[in-house]
């Protein structure tokens, strides 16, 4: 892995993405977002995720955060992982109405018989490549790609229209997370 995919600065600030194996649209489900919302919020109270913006989309997400003092974004982001991965499968898993549930956990146990760290399963990719936010104007334009995502894949008109965004906390409404402005 190149080192421009690592977190080289502990205190920084990065725009970080991940994504399902397979890019399968896991999250196009209520209850699979709401384990993901639930998570973010527990990473920040108590795990140390400094969230600045987040969207979620139907098969990838995407933050700016930084770690807080005494923490490390590699660990957040580990522990963020681990739990929304096994969270969701078994809500996969129980979910009599996923329609796509014997494909998708096909798809995520194939993935995790090649992973040596998995013991069945794979449900996010492996990679994070994070950037480290630090040029001028790099703050500013990555918010908008991320909060655009929505926009530019066509489920809403304006960024502040999609629930699972924090677009909504900078149009001035308290969105799903507790995030610190940027």
């Amino acid at each position: 892995m190149s080192r421009a995919w690592k977190f080289q600065n502990p205190d920084g600030l990065y725009f970080i993405s991940f994504a399902t194996v397979g890019w399968i649209d896991v999250f196009t489900r209520r209850v699979y977002n709401e384990i993901v919302v639930d998570s973010l919020n527990y990473s920040i109270e108590n795990k140390g995720l400094e969230l600045c913006a987040w969207v979620l989309m139907t098969n990838h997400m995407h933050w700016i955060a930084r770690a807080a003092e005494g923490f490390a974004m590699p660990d957040i982001i580990r522990d963020f992982k681990k739990y929304t991965s096994k969270q969701i499968l078994k809500a996969i898993e129980e979910n009599d109405q996923e329609s796509r549930k014997e494909w998708m956990l096909s798809i995520f146990k194939n993935a995790g018989s090649y992973n040596s760290n998995n013991s069945t399963f794979q449900f996010w990719r492996q990679d994070n490549k994070p950037i480290e936010l630090i040029k001028p104007g790099q703050i500013e334009n990555t918010l908008k790609y991320l909060h655009n995502n929505p926009v530019v894949a066509g489920f809403v008109n304006e960024p502040e229209q999609y629930l699972h965004s924090s677009a909504t906390d900078y149009g001035g409404d308290a969105g799903l997370v507790k995030i610190q402005l940027l």
